[in-house]
């Protein structure tokens, strides 16, 4: 699954899906607004990201686990 802003090369990154011409990973995006970081904190400490691909950051993450698997997130009591 690749788009025009988020693309997967082996040569960088192991091949982890990146922001396009750059090294900036899609989990990286992730793992940062997880912690609680802002868009704008974002945009401000990767000022050569813009929103736009930021949000396609996001949105590549929640194609990417779209679909029939389930994922337990603890234990399931019987």
């Amino acid at each position: 699954m690749t788009t025009a802003r988020i693309v997967s090369d082996p040569k960088i990154l192991f091949g982890k899906p990146t922001i396009a011409g750059t090294r900036i990973s899609v989990e990286l995006i992730l793992e940062e607004l997880g912690s609680g970081a802002s868009v704008d904190e974002l945009l401000r400490e990767y000022p050569h990201l813009n929103r736009e691909q930021i949000l396609e950051a996001v949105r590549y993450a929640a194609q990417a686990i779209r679909g029939d698997t389930f994922y337990p997130l603890a234990p399931v009591l019987t």
